[in-house]
């Protein structure tokens, strides 16, 4: 069986990624699989993403788009040795949020792209990318956080070289169009499957039964989707 790599990402906090890659995780467990859920702050304590850790820990603010290619193919490649069926994956390749919010530009971006492609192989990747309208998923991310966490998501960006301009909730939405254009962009030039999931049309349960379904085909999975 050929490993294959479920990464979910979002437009934007509030959108439900984090729900619906676990979900997703729990689902093809259950199905009896070799499944790896690798949650978004796991990049920071998983083996092959050391070197990660490491440029943080050593007083960068950024980390090196090579270190960020060389551990995922790390990643892919101790997940292949292990047997892994499934990586689920929250929030991490291709890693544009973080490129963009570090001062890449569009052109080092799609080489980024370009090498990650390459990292990965011989895993096949889905990217299952959940997105909203930006005012929207940022006003429902503070109904779940707090008003507290609206002036610390816009003070993190505000903060960054590449969302500097970012200094209020409609400036964060203002960056967070630019961004899901740029994604939508650099996800095309990629030979992965994308699977469209529009947050603003589905609730937590109907984005998770249009994932199942899309991803029971793509993974070639007999059977009917579970409930």
């Amino acid at each position: 069986m050929t490993t294959h790599l479920i990464s979910v990402i979002g437009s934007s906090p509030g959108v439900g990624k984090s729900t619906l890659c676990r979900a997703v995780a729990e689902w093809l467990t259950g199905l009896g699989a070799s499944v790896d859920h690798f949650e978004e702050a796991d990049i920071l304590t998983r083996p092959a993403f050391g070197p990660v850790a490491e440029e943080f820990a050593g007083g960068a603010a950024a980390v090196r788009p090579a270190t960020l290619v060389e551990c995922t193919r790390a990643y892919v490649a101790e997940s292949l040795a292990a047997g892994k069926d499934y990586l689920v994956t929250d929030a991490l390749l291709p890693f544009i949020p973080s490129l963009v919010a570090w001062g890449h530009d569009e052109g080092t971006l799609v080489h980024v792209v370009e090498e990650l492609t390459r990292a990965v192989e011989p895993a096949q990747v889905t990217v299952v990318y959940v997105h909203d309208d930006p005012e929207t998923a940022l006003r429902r991310a503070i109904e779940r956080e707090g008003d507290a966490w609206e002036d610390w998501y816009v003070r993190k960006l505000a903060g960054s070289p590449g969302t500097r301009a970012v200094h209020d909730l409609s400036s964060a939405a203002a960056h967070l169009h630019f961004e899901a254009d740029l994604t939508w962009r650099l996800l095309a030039r990629t030979p992965w499957h994308v699977l469209n999931v529009n947050a603003g049309t589905l609730n937590a349960q109907a984005a998770y039964a249009h994932t199942q379904r899309h991803l029971m085909d793509v993974l070639e999975l007999s059977g009917r989707p579970a409930t």
